[in-house]
């Protein structure tokens, strides 16, 4: 095994040496830029971009012409609500939702807009009740993530989208975590935009999507060109997208196998720490969950500590995108965790290219450094 062993899918993945080989071409020989209209080396780039955005659109039930290129989930995020929402409407969202979501929410609530935030439950499932008693007359749009990046609990989202077709609001789903390893469609759960990226499925950084329903436009956040329907302007990263669609075509070949495979090891993995340690409390739904998401604390072992004690494992106490703050993880505050458990968890994200050998010895590995920790410092 080749250590540190990588457990942070749920941050970044590797990139599949399948995706790679794609790519390569077009940093070097096919460099065109794909609004070039008026010779070979443009319209390589075109054609390469168009049998991309095919891909993208396929593994989630989209046209290709539904898919705006975007530099990651984020940008797409960012799009999907400062885009919808227009002045003096309101939306609603979760309090569990990515960061990209929430800070968006709160600039356009700055700007005049408003906007109702639910908590959900202690699983991390909103309820249903609560977002239809939420939704009011001047309500336009809904963003519910499809499977947090924390907890990994997937929402109800086709229950969501039938509740949003009734009160003729639009549905925004940031389905970074789900997209590439569990079947989405688009039409039948009644998604209008959803944000995903490319690097959460083994794909390149700086490269991801926004699919937008036809026939809805949306007010755009960066001029020059035109590009993309007139909905995010700037050159293509060619190769990324290259990169982005081999991702989609090896997940849609791969992905139900994966998912099974990816489940099974995580099951392993939290039966051998509950068979080594007492005091184990996974957080979330284990019913509703993505396969390679576990999210758990040790009763009285400070998951800090525990991170030092475990420098051979690539794990993380929460979210990329907030792992360098202070505050502890807004997701575990917003489902109730108490904060002597929060201070413990640990998110373990497993993917494509985790072994049974590696998955073994972490656990013992923690296992053993919890021992080492409660015998220097019991509770």
């Amino acid at each position: 095994m080749q250590k540190p062993i990588y457990f942070d899918y749920h941050a970044t993945t590797p990139v599949d040496a399948r995706v790679l080989n794609a790519m390569l071409p077009y940093f070097g020989t096919r460099f065109g830029n794909a609004a070039s209209a008026t010779h070979s080396f443009g319209w390589e780039a075109e054609g390469a971009v168009a049998h991309a955005r095919k891909r993208v659109a396929d593994l989630c039930g989209a046209s290709p012409g539904e898919i705006v290129f975007t530099s990651g989930a984020t940008e797409s995020d960012n799009l999907a609500l400062k885009g919808a929402v227009p002045p003096g409407a309101h939306m609603v969202t979760v309090s569990t939702e990515h960061k990209a979501v929430l800070d968006s929410a709160h600039r356009l609530e700055q700007a005049g807009r408003r906007v109702t935030v639910l908590a959900p439950r202690a699983d991390g499932l909103i309820d249903l009740d609560e977002l239809r008693e939420a939704v009011r007359a001047d309500t336009v749009l809904v963003s519910v993530m499809y499977a947090n990046n924390e907890i990994g609990v997937i929402q109800p989202i086709p229950e969501i989208g039938r509740l949003c077709r009734e009160k003729k609001v639009l549905l925004h789903s940031d389905a970074v975590q789900a997209f590439g390893k569990m079947p989405l469609n688009v039409e039948a759960d009644g998604i209008g935009l959803m944000s995903i990226t490319a690097h959460k499925m083994c794909g390149p950084k700086g490269v991801g999507a926004l699919y937008v329903r036809r026939g809805l436009r949306l007010e755009a956040q960066m001029d020059g060109g035109g590009h993309e329907s007139g909905m995010r302007s700037g050159t293509l990263n060619v190769p990324g997208i290259v990169g982005f669609g081999e991702a989609c075509g090896i997940a849609a070949a791969e992905m139900r196998q994966e998912c099974v495979r990816v489940r099974a090891l995580r099951d392993r993995l939290l039966d051998r720490i509950r068979g080594g340690i007492e005091g184990v409390i996974v957080h979330g739904s284990m019913e509703h969950r993505l396969g390679g998401n576990l999210n758990l604390s040790i009763e009285g072992v400070d998951g800090d500590a525990l991170l030092v004690a475990l420098p051979d494992l690539a794990v993380s106490t929460g979210s990329a995108c907030s792992s360098h703050g202070t505050n502890g993880s807004h997701v575990l505050q917003a489902i109730g965790v108490p904060p002597r458990l929060m201070q413990s968890a640990m998110r373990f994200g497993l993917g494509r290219f985790t072994t049974s050998d590696e998955v073994d010895y972490a656990a013992e590995r923690l296992v053993s450094a919890v021992s080492r920790l409660r015998a220097e410092s019991p509770v």
